[in-house]
């Protein structure tokens, strides 16, 4: 059976973390259900999910994983365990939230970080954003004096970033499409014992 063209997507953020929860309260403050799981049973976090808004749906990593989207808000080097969650990501796209910030450079064969990442989620479409803010201004409602906070997004298949750009629009935010990820990528990636040029820059885009 064919999917139906007006199919809703739907959401899952990995790591409820920080990082986590700021993505979880831009869910919440737009009214758009989304599942989070970490490698603890659900009932360990949530009490903190419940507190963030009713769209909060603590699960099983293994539930999470059946959703369209996921939202990678975890260690950077501890992407190789939640991708062994599925043998194939096939129909699914990444949001790559991560920061290698203190990764060696040899660990990552010369790659920018968010390639390593793609390799590992084998047949999924990786987008790489939301990681260049920090948790606190990440959390905070993203209209701001009239405009909106930006987030920048990076990949290497232009369908899942004009998807992942559309959320962002959803979410409250004002998306920047920097490209594929060994050039735009590399703007808001860490690695080694450096960050992008655009990691940290707190923008306001106005209409």
């Amino acid at each position: 059976m064919r999917k139906s063209e007006n199919k809703v997507s739907s959401y899952a953020i990995i790591g409820f973390g920080k990082i986590g929860q700021a993505l979880s309260r831009a869910f919440a403050r737009n009214g758009i259900r989304v599942s989070v799981a970490t490698t603890r049973d659900p009932e360990n976090f949530a009490s903190e999910a419940a507190a963030i808004g009713p769209e909060i749906n603590p699960t099983t990593m293994a539930e999470a994983v059946k959703s369209d989207v996921l939202f990678l808000a975890v260690r950077f080097e501890s992407h190789p365990d939640v991708a062994k969650a599925l043998p194939n990501w096939q129909g699914k796209t990444i949001v790559d939230v991560t920061n290698a910030y203190g990764v060696p450079l040899e660990q990552l064969g010369g790659q920018p970080s968010a390639r390593v990442i793609a390799q590992a989620f084998t047949g999924g479409k990786l987008v790489k954003g939301f990681n260049h803010l920090g948790a606190a201004i990440l959390a905070q409602d993203p209209a701001v004096r009239g405009g909106r906070r930006v987030v920048f997004l990076s990949s290497d298949d232009d369908t899942a970033a004009s998807e992942i750009g559309a959320l962002a629009e959803n979410l409250g935010f004002s998306p920047i499409n920097l490209g594929g990820l060994s050039e735009g990528g590399l703007l808001v990636q860490a690695r080694g014992n450096s960050w992008g040029q655009l990691i940290f820059k707190d923008l306001i885009k106005f209409d």
